[in-house]
């Protein structure tokens, strides 16, 4: 759930970091606003390329513009 955010408040001179891996996908979270999302990036989109621990959140942007349309965009608790 994306509480109110905009993508481009979430993207906006922010950093991702890698959360963990479960079933197939790669979990990243955000700080926004003093809170902690994470969101998912599907393995298969990946493919061969390269994941960082940490990147700039526009890279990112597809990932978490599905994440909010899915609501998989959700606080960490």
């Amino acid at each position: 759930m994306s509480h109110g955010l905009t993508v481009k408040e979430v993207i906006k001179n922010n950093t991702v970091t890698m959360l963990y891996y479960r079933h197939q996908h790669i979990y990243y979270s955000v700080m926004v606003g003093g809170y902690e999302y994470s969101f998912p990036v599907p393995l298969e989109d990946v493919q061969d390329a390269t994941l960082k621990g940490t990147e700039k959140a526009i890279l990112l942007m597809r990932y978490i513009r599905k994440a909010f349309e899915e609501k998989t965009f959700v606080l960490v608790t």
